[in-house]
């Protein structure tokens, strides 16, 4: 082995436990009685598994978790779906002004959040939707500026004779999207379902703006409660905070395993240097 292979896995292994540090961490706390939480110890002298008990007779855990996947998984269905359809007619499609409208989507991203958040709001109570969990992934029907600039450089890369094939065959336009476009491009599309899906699972600030019943909430919201209740403000018990920080964790690991090969890829893939 040479000097600078064995300098790249010795950097590699370093940014590995850099990266892992925090996790391993807050897994042996999560396992600590509440005297011993923040001793940094990475292997407990005592073990508490009762804290995984005891947060689930605290609060309504299981409801905050089904609430985080039906939201989670309603919003990165919906934002991918709607993205590749405006992605692919960018793509596909040849008409007047094409660039300009890509330009005014591409720069609704220049926009804050905190912009918008008053007058979205007033919408969602106006049909009297505010306080209900539609808020949180309804928006994505509308798709996202950075999703389809994503999706659109793979569209572009696709080779145009083939739909032209397909157009002379008879396939009319939906059959082109959905019957050539998507399973050519399932990389991307994984990507930003699993990008949407860790959105959605990981958000706070909407839960915040919109959830008043406990029985609503979505993991981050019911550990925000739990934060208020067990944490700086409420009884110090973080090893009952620190177990919900992993349950709600994680689902997100198991997702990423399941889907990294074709994560990876769609990440990895260079999308074409000009249009077509």
């Amino acid at each position: 082995m040479t000097a600078r292979q064995v300098l790249r896995w010795t950097a590699l292994a370093a940014g590995t436990v850099l990266f892992l540090y925090p996790f391993v961490w807050l897994l042996s706390a999560s396992v600590k009685p509440r005297a011993q939480v923040f001793d940094n110890l990475l292997i407990p002298r005592t073990w508490a598994w009762d804290n995984y008990v005891e947060i689930w007779r605290a609060a309504p855990v299981a409801a905050w978790l089904l609430n985080s996947v039906v939201v989670s998984l309603a919003g990165a269905v919906a934002v991918t779906l709607t993205s590749s359809l405006v992605a692919f007619g960018f793509a596909y499609f040849r008409f007047p002004g094409r660039s300009a409208f890509f330009g005014l989507v591409l720069a609704t991203m220049m926009l804050p959040a905190a912009v918008t958040m008053i007058p979205v709001y007033l919408i969602w109570n106006s049909v009297g939707l505010a306080h209900t969990q539609v808020p949180l992934w309804a928006g994505n029907l509308f798709g996202s500026a950075f999703y389809i600039f994503l999706l659109r450089q793979f569209f572009l890369g696709l080779p145009r004779e083939v739909f032209e094939a397909a157009r002379v065959d008879g396939a009319n336009h939906w059959t082109l999207f959905w019957r050539i476009a998507v399973p050519l491009c399932r990389p991307a599309l994984i990507v930003s379902f699993v990008f949407e899906l860790k959105a959605g699972w990981s958000d706070l600030l909407k839960p915040l703006i919109y959830l008043r019943d406990p029985a609503l909430y979505t993991l981050p919201r019911g550990l925000k409660a739990l934060s208020d209740q067990f944490g700086q403000a409420g009884e110090q018990r973080w090893e009952i905070v620190l177990a919900g920080s992993v349950i709600t964790t994680v689902p997100l690991l198991i997702v990423f395993f399941v889907a990294q090969r074709h994560f990876l890829a769609g990440i990895t893939t260079e999308g074409p240097k000009a249009s077509r």
